[in-house]
């Protein structure tokens, strides 16, 4: 039987992504169980691999012809938001073709695409217009810690007009399900409140009483094991968080501050509802070490060994 075929885009040249692309893709232990492809710049993906892989030649598809030396490392640049872009763009066109079984997407610079003219929000909501899907949501991962997110990449005022009863429960059935998909099959699941003290019974805010707590008897009512909402300040301590299977958070950093204290080498970003597989690890271009040899690959090949273990559960 073939090894699963994994789509792993370069990320922003002049970040910490071709380094990570090529130690992945010449890892023996990620080689041995799949077949990596590194999508983007060629000239840029072999002087990575000369550089950071001892010479090991990776198997490239071709996206783009952006030179190593138009790279300004460490720096935002519209022409490395527009290699990146394309990059992910041809993987997700072939993670949807059937022709690779899953994508990893290296980090991209949200201001180098926006300064080449493109309103660019994240990977997330890239991959998920691509793949023409509106009900999707991000989830952050490392082993039995799972925190999906009600609300993402938007400004903190917009998040009570933004967590609205059908997308709490949207949301709630996306973790039900991708928890089951990792061999679960009775997810118990957890919900943060949006209010400081789950509101104090409307004492600090309405919503949580008006909106979170009806969705969250909605998906009772549909079969998914949920509690809450808890405190958000105490929702991720250990005694709390490691008697469930999911976490549901209701904006970014709610949910995202714990997560990285607790995981940050480890974590693994990926996306609920989409039709493909699509992981990456969970921090940005780190452009202050970039080309430096001093990248972590902990949450990068964590991404890798998700996706296989969604394929192969799929």
């Amino acid at each position: 039987m073939d090894k699963p075929l994994i789509a792993l885009t370069m990320g922003d040249p002049a970040g910490i992504g071709p380094e990570l692309a090529v130690k992945a893709a010449s890892c023996p232990e990620l080689s041995a169980s799949c077949r990596i492809v590194i999508y983007g710049c060629p000239d840029i993906i072999n002087v990575a691999a000369a550089k950071f892989a001892g010479g090991f030649t990776p198997e490239v598809y071709h996206v783009g012809n952006m030179s190593f030396a138009d790279v300004p490392i460490g720096k935002a640049a519209a022409a490395c938001g527009l290699a990146a872009r394309e990059a992910v763009i041809a993987a997700t066109a072939d993670a949807l073709a059937g022709k690779v079984d899953a994508i990893v997407t290296a980090p991209m610079n949200k201001a180098s695409v926006n300064l080449a003219g493109i309103d660019f929000t994240g990977h997330t909501e890239l991959i998920a217009e691509l793949c023409g899907v509106s009900n999707y949501a991000m989830m952050q991962s490392a082993d039995n810690l799972r925190v999906a997110f009600v609300t993402t990449h938007i400004p903190l005022s917009k998040v009570c007009e933004c967590a609205t009863f059908e997308r709490i429960c949207e949301v709630g059935h996306l973790l039900n399900e991708v928890v089951k998909a990792e061999g679960v099959a009775r997810p118990r699941l957890a919900a943060a409140a949006i209010n400081p003290h789950a509101g104090e019974d409307g004492f600090m805010g309405r919503k949580d009483e008006e909106v979170v707590k009806p969705a969250l008897e909605a998906l009772r009512k549909e079969g998914v094991i949920i509690d809450g909402p808890y405190p958000p300040d105490t929702l991720f301590i250990e005694r709390i968080r490691t008697q469930y299977d999911g976490l549901l958070s209701m904006y970014h950093d709610q949910g995202h501050i714990p997560f990285k204290m607790l995981a940050f080498d480890r974590g693994v970003n990926s996306t609920l509802g989409l039709p493909i597989i699509r992981t990456s690890p969970d921090h940005g271009t780190a452009f202050e070490i970039a080309w430096a040899g001093r990248a972590d690959t902990g949450s990068l090949f964590a991404a890798v060994r998700l996706a296989l273990r969604r394929v192969c559960n799929s």
